[in-house]
């Protein structure tokens, strides 16, 4: 199956509102099993500001309907989202 690799940005002044859905959103992404690999990303002083995923699904339209129904894009977290097809060549998943 084919991976996808989406980065989110978080909207500014947003940390609140990542913390009120984090623990929604950790339970919709471990409960998948089409998340391999996922993290927040950093901001300079080190606190969350977004999120990236790697998402193995059948094909792009599945991974855009998970990343749709993602508590955290569901609750208005994210200011941008980018959703890429990618290719493993290093490492694994």
């Amino acid at each position: 199956m084919p991976h996808f690799v989406l980065t989110a940005t978080d909207r500014p002044n947003a940390l609140e509102l990542r913390m009120a859905t984090r623990q929604a959103h950790l339970d919709y992404v471990r409960g998948s099993d089409l998340v391999k690999l996922g993290g927040p990303l950093l901001d300079a002083a080190g606190e969350m500001s977004g999120s990236m995923l790697v998402i193995e699904a059948a094909d792009l339209a599945e991974a855009e309907a998970f990343a749709a129904a993602d508590p955290y894009a569901v609750a208005g977290l994210f200011e941008k989202v980018e959703l890429r097809p990618f290719k493993l060549t290093l490492g694994s998943l």
